[in-house]
């Protein structure tokens, strides 16, 4: 067998299912979430609607991203790759945009996202290796997040960045287990396929580098990580500037236009939004507040945002998550897979919390970190994997948080459906 060929069948055994019990998991995942895009494509609009470019649910630009990828200094490569998926999902409803169109998109998001969910799962089986009750246990837990619940259905760049994101942390562990270099084809098509469709991760493509063995006591072998990480670099550059046909001006002018836009907080606290929009939000929904919107051509319609909590309850359980997430990083501080993933996850907390952008709308970006939530309590589960009694103790208080999110968010998705009924049939 050809090495081409080799490292292609790795790759597909990487990326999908590859043994009975992960297609158990993407089966199942993709049966609860296809039903439920499945219904919402059919029956309402708001999936994809020409006359509403952004903001009906959430803050997403459906019809933005899907028509045009999303503005070029945010997502400078998601052009291409929506061009792609809207092509597919035209060819399939015939050339119109109409409700097999909508179900097209929702399909191609319900399988990313159950895609993400096998990636999880295989981290924690074959990584951390947990056992399987446990890792099916976290799993359920995951997969009932807000995030991915409202991603499944919804055709955005988000969408595509978890199951990339979670794929990459996936390939980059079992290299550095290996103690094994990421080799530079490896480092370009993740900054080209993860930086093209959300520009700041790029810089999580290169984390995993830094924890190669040795490093920083042998010249050669950093010598060889700075060659592979500008050549990923360059080749990004290129692709980008082609995009703007080189007028890299118009980079900076936009960039800081949409700081300026979207670091512009609202009277919320700036702990309330952190607290209920950036750490809680992407698992647990608040309640929803309806405001009236428009488009340029002043279409009017109505959009569904998140509010902070509003009861004790909800900031309890974001509370005992980040205590759970703070111990096990505690606890597993000197294993360098542990590092990879708390500082990708730090960097979206310097751009959202500390440098405030999107802090308002942050429960919309939970599609680049928020597989570090269950990434963290398998190493969790691990450290403790000769401590029966804490084991136990783990494993109770996770299912009674899932069993508490669960209900939230079923009857938070009820309300979700009642505004679809009031006003997007």
């Amino acid at each position: 067998m050809s090495a081409i060929k080799i490292k292609f069948v790795h790759l597909v055994r990487l990326l999908f299912p590859c043994n009975y019990i992960e297609w158990a998991v993407f089966l199942f995942f993709i049966t609860c979430y296809g039903i439920l895009g499945s219904y919402i494509a059919l029956n309402y609009r708001i999936i994809f609607d020409s006359r509403i470019p952004w903001d009906a649910y959430f803050s997403f630009d459906n019809k933005a991203i899907v028509m045009t990828g999303g503005s070029f200094e945010r997502h400078p490569l998601s052009y291409y790759f929506f061009n792609w998926i809207r092509a597919v999902a035209l060819f399939i409803s015939d050339g119109k945009m109409d409700a097999t169109f909508r179900l097209a998109l929702a399909w191609f998001s319900n399988i990313a996202i159950s895609l993400s969910l096998v990636q999880v799962f295989k981290y924690l089986k074959n990584i951390i290796r947990l056992s399987l009750a446990i890792t099916l246990l976290i799993v359920m837990f995951f997969g009932v997040f807000s995030t991915n619940i409202i991603l499944s259905f919804t055709p955005e760049n988000f969408t595509y960045t978890l199951f990339l994101l979670t794929a990459y942390n996936h390939y980059a562990a079992i290299k550095i287990r290996k103690e094994q270099k990421i080799p530079a084809s490896a480092l370009v098509l993740a900054g080209i396929t993860i930086g093209g469709l959300t520009v700041t991760n790029i810089v999580k493509v290169f984390i995993p580098v830094l924890f190669e063995k040795n490093l920083f006591k042998n010249w050669k072998k950093l010598g060889n990580a700075i060659l592979r990480v500008s050549i990923a670099c360059i080749l990004y550059v290129i692709f980008y500037l082609n995009r703007i046909h080189f007028k890299y001006q118009t980079i900076f002018s936009k960039t800081n236009q949409q700081y300026e836009k979207f670091s512009n907080v609202k009277s919320t606290p700036i702990w309330d939004m952190i607290y209920s929009f950036f750490f809680g939000g992407n698992i647990l929904f608040p309640s929803f507040i309806i405001s009236d919107k428009n488009n340029m051509k002043g279409f009017a319609y109505k959009g569904l945002f998140m509010d902070t909590y509003s009861s004790l309850a909800p900031y309890i359980f974001v509370g005992i998550i980040l205590f759970l997430l703070c111990w096990s990083y505690w606890k597993n501080f000197k294993n360098n897979l542990v590092q990879i993933i708390v500082i990708s996850f730090f960097i979206d907390i310097l751009i959202h919390c500390f440098m405030r952008f999107g802090l308002h709308t942050s429960y919309i970006y939970g599609g680049h970190f928020i597989f570090v939530y269950p990434l963290l309590l398998g190493w969790l589960f691990y450290s403790y994997r000769s401590a029966p009694k804490t084991l136990s103790f783990l494993a109770v208080t996770i299912s009674i948080l899932f069993v508490y999110l669960l209900i939230n968010n079923i009857i938070r998705m009820s309300e979700f459906f009642w505004f679809l009924n009031t006003y997007y049939q």
